[in-house]
């Protein structure tokens, strides 16, 4: 969809979300150039303002050609050109807010509902949550009186922050204060417009496998799948999203280690099995989304055997059925849910799991349709609970399929 020519669109059809990014003066604001062609080619509606401070570093031509769409600045604020104020119709017209990089000044001015531009003054004028991600200098950000107001605005509903995160800095620190990067804080966009702010997993505390183990033969050779942990790395960030606390234990992947995540890294399906019984006690709802080898070579050599010395068949021996040693351990309160990948008629395999195993939940995806499954963004799957009840999830993104599930499992 193109944006309206008007100032506001006034489209009102829900499958175009509407978002506001205020960006604020720092260096990060490059990066938000890339969250903007992001969530435009989402078919996201995308308006941006701008604070004087931030036109230092971007130009408003910039996100202007991004989001398809005139850049508000502060000359827009107080030269009125519209029926209704700019503040008031940009704050009933969004969605979301994102303000990014947000900086220490208006961090301060948000924390005591001070407003003073247009950016501030479009917080004050909306009612749709507002995603926070700050980015500053290393002494700066860990003032105590910015982290009092941090804490501070964080402790109203309508607020959600990223964390800072530690490296380099454009002043040559290293330490914490670098915004997090692009694609965090899309997931979190995308995340928020589901919800709608609601995060009912607070308190809750999510243990998730993701990824495919890798049972070696010798130090180069091992028997795996194509499982990239896409989906287990989705279901994190959503539940994390939510307010959870989450532990995500995962074997081979091919992701950066998100923000907010407890992450434990393994190899072996008998290390997987070994740190899922670990955090299994503290666990309220346990995702078993990981692909686990089935079998493994019975004998390891602990050094690469020649080619001429491969054996003509492979002695195999089977490795610990996870997900039906969780379902034996499990408490009456905690959920057990299980993942089914399956080509061909995937329901009645994976109904057959679910009451072999003593599931609560299970999800089964098609791995033998285009654009779905392993190493796909995408995914499509049908949920089933113990009581026979099924709901079917077309084509998505694996983000909002497991928003999906979490809608379907509380």
């Amino acid at each position: 969809m193109q944006p309206s020519s008007d100032p506001i669109s006034k489209n009102t059809n829900l499958q175009f979300h509407r978002v506001v990014i205020g960006v604020g003066g720092g260096i990060a604001a490059y990066k938000i150039c890339e969250v903007v062609s992001t969530l435009f080619k989402m078919r996201v509606e995308v308006r941006v303002i701008m604070t004087n401070a931030a036109q230092e570093f971007v130009t408003p031509l910039t996100f202007a050609t991004l989001s398809r769409h005139p850049v508000y600045t502060d000359d827009n604020f107080w030269q009125p050109t519209h029926s209704r104020p700019l503040h008031i119709e940009l704050g009933e017209w969004a969605n979301l807010y994102l303000i990014a990089p947000l900086t220490v000044n208006t961090l301060g001015k948000l924390a005591y509902g001070m407003a003073d531009n247009l950016l501030t003054n479009t917080v004050l004028a909306s009612t749709c949550p507002v995603l926070l991600a700050p980015a500053t200098n290393t002494d700066m950000w860990e003032q105590q009186i910015v982290q009092e107001n941090w804490q501070k605005i964080l402790t109203h509903k309508r607020f959600h922050g990223m964390e800072t995160v530690s490296g380099l800095l454009a002043c040559d620190r290293v330490g914490a204060g670098r915004m997090a990067e692009p694609v965090e804080i899309v997931s979190y966009v995308q995340s928020l417009l589901h919800t709608k702010g609601e995060q009912n997993l607070i308190g809750k505390h999510i243990l998730i496998s993701g990824g495919g183990t890798q049972e070696y033969l010798d130090p180069v050779r091992f028997i795996g799948n194509p499982s990239t942990g896409k989906m287990g790395l989705a279901l994190a960030q959503a539940a994390m999203h939510r307010g959870a606390k989450v532990t995500l234990v995962h074997g081979l992947a091919n992701w950066v280690k998100p923000l907010g995540i407890e992450t434990v890294s393994v190899v072996s399906a008998e290390q997987m099995h070994q740190e899922m019984l670990r955090n299994l006690p503290n666990a309220d709802v346990i995702i078993m989304s990981a692909a686990v080898a089935d079998v493994k070579p019975q004998h390891y050599n602990t050094e690469k055997l020649p080619k001429r010395s491969l054996p003509e068949s492979l002695p195999l021996a089977s490795v610990p059925d996870i997900v039906a040693d969780l379902a034996q351990h499990k408490q009456c309160h905690q959920k057990l849910i299980g993942f089914a990948a399956q080509t061909g008629e995937i329901v009645t395999p994976a109904l057959d799991k679910l009451q072999r195993k003593n599931l609560d939940f299970i999800v089964a995806n098609p791995i033998d349709k285009a654009d779905s499954g392993f190493g796909s963004d995408n995914n499509e799957a049908i949920f089933i609970d113990k009581y026979g009840r099924q709901k079917e999830i077309s084509p998505c993104s694996k983000l909002q399929m497991a928003h999906c599930l979490f809608d379907f499992i509380t």
